[in-house]
């Protein structure tokens, strides 16, 4: 049975078992060598695993208390824990000697009674940050619904529909827009059903269906996904742009396919209607190309005048979303041929022409939140930007200019008032040492960057010394006998 955030699905059983077992000796496991512990304490579940464990003590420790879910081992031996903390675990300690993880435990009621429930998932402090609308990591999105269309959308308001139950006695609708309030968004009976309208803005959300006290997802849509704490949700795409293609009546079918989605060319079916063809997507911010495909056949979109050159002699087209950057180049008057490339385009060196000015040359370009590296190329020769002095360094054709867009986080080193220079450096810029200077304010080194959502690794460099962030208990050991800063971002 499939229920809510907050209640234990058949996922969960194995959780289950060994939690229920740690409560009744008195919250407290006892040790393998003492290289492998699990308590509670303080309402969290903690396992601590001495590195110097041998593989058959940790297999022992695993089975013991039914911790196969987990990937221990793997762990262990790659020091690598994203699916770790997808099942909601928190990296407490992690050194050379000690490996020590802990989850939030809440709720739970008499463990002697075998009929009662216990909430195993951890109760996010404001569960609409579990999966906000909009997340850098989403460039694109579209809904997959089946025996009934999409929900009907006006304006900014959604119509959620579940479809049967009609002899239900009270149905409600939760999901991450409303923190997953069990009773605040009550559905109205309709003669097929039952339906709720929503206020939301284009983005991607969670929700499940309250169908007399039972959680489920919503059986019509094939689009679920794991909130990484054990609960299945059904996924919602509040789109924000519509393509059509007009006439193809003959054609059997017709896809989109667009730097979004890798190119892909069966994976964005559009569907037909009177005058041709369409289909509804959420696309994130910044600047996409497409095409469509016509039983085979790439083609631009005809309707839209914006293109720009596919490097096969054709033409992609280009829906911007967002405030536009404006690339410069000054100088160069001479010059014939100016191009920008970057990560934001995979390095395409024909797309990108600038325009000559009376001070240089330039073009507008939207991008979204993010950082980006780029170079222009001067009549076949590549140059870095004069007036960016960050950069970042690259495995091929040397250094690159670097762009941050809506920075969202500000590292900080505190004190180390004699320091001459302070660098940034991490997995975000290719561990560049020397290109992101932190500037002095108070009694702070900082820096203003954009990282995306998920785990990174940092350092600071101060007056050439490779440091930890001292303010940051959480870390890990790299490849060269190091330790290198851990952050987490959520959103």
């Amino acid at each position: 049975m499939e229920m809510s955030k907050g209640h234990i699905r058949q996922s969960t059983l194995p959780v289950l078992r060994w939690v229920v077992v740690c409560c009744f000796l008195a919250l407290s496991f006892g040790t393998i060598a003492q290289q492998a512990t699990y308590t509670i304490k303080d309402g969290r579940m903690i396992i601590k695993l001495d590195k110097r464990i041998d593989r058959m003590q940790l297999e022992h420790f695993i089975d013991q208390f039914g911790l196969q879910d987990l990937d221990l081992e793997h762990i262990m031996a790659k020091q690598k824990f994203d699916k770790l903390r997808k099942k909601g675990w928190r990296v407490d300690v992690i050194n050379n000697q000690v490996l020590v993880i802990s989850k939030k435990l809440l709720g739970f009621v008499d463990m002697t009674d075998p009929g009662k429930r216990m909430v195993l998932t951890e109760n996010h402090p404001n569960s609409a940050d579990l999966f906000p609308a909009e997340n850098d990591n989403l460039r694109y999105g579209f809904n997959q619904f089946v025996n009934k269309h999409s929900f009907a959308t006006q304006d900014s308001f959604v119509t959620f529909f579940m479809r049967g139950s009609t002899n239900a006695g009270a149905v409600f609708l939760a999901g991450s827009f409303n923190g997953w309030e069990s009773s605040s968004l009550p559905m109205r009976h309709t003669d097929s059903g039952w339906i709720a309208q929503v206020k939301l803005g284009s983005g991607k959300y969670w929700y499940k269906f309250i169908v007399d006290g039972g959680w489920t997802v919503d059986r019509d849509n094939e689009l679920v996904e794991d909130d990484g704490r054990g609960n299945q949700n059904s996924v919602y795409y509040k789109t924000n742009t519509r393509l059509s293609l007009n006439g193809y009546p003959d054609a059997h079918k017709v896809f989109l396919a667009g730097s979004f989605n890798g190119w892909k060319s069966n994976e964005l079916p559009l569907t037909k209607v009177p005058n041709g063809w369409q289909i509804d997507v959420y696309l994130s911010e910044g600047t996409h190309t497409y095409k469509f495909v016509v039983n085979g056949q790439w083609i631009a979109d005809p309707a839209n005048k914006n293109k720009l050159p596919d490097g096969e002699h054709g033409y992609n087209s280009v829906i911007a979303l967002g405030k536009p950057h404006m690339f410069k180049l000054p100088g160069h008057a001479d010059a014939r041929e100016v191009i920008v490339a970057g990560s934001f385009n995979d390095w395409r060196d024909f797309e990108l022409h600038l325009k000559l000015t009376p001070s240089g040359w330039e073009i507008p370009y939207v991008l979204g939140p993010g950082n980006y590296d780029y170079k222009f190329r001067v009549d076949g020769h590549w140059i870095t930007d004069p007036d960016n002095p960050l950069f970042i360094s690259r495995k091929e054709n040397g250094n690159a200019s670097y762009l941050i867009i809506g920075a969202n986080y500000t590292f900080r080193l505190t004190g180390y008032d004699n320091a001459h220079k302070v660098y940034l450096a991490g997995d975000f810029n290719n561990w560049t040492p020397d290109a992101l200077l932190m500037k002095r304010s108070g009694q702070d080194w900082i820096f203003h960057i954009h990282l995306s959502v998920g785990k990174h690794l940092y350092k600071f460099i101060v007056d050439g010394d490779w440091i930890k962030d001292p303010g940051n208990q959480l870390w890990e050991e790299n490849e060269y006998g190091t330790d290198n800063s851990v952050i987490w971002i959520e959103n």
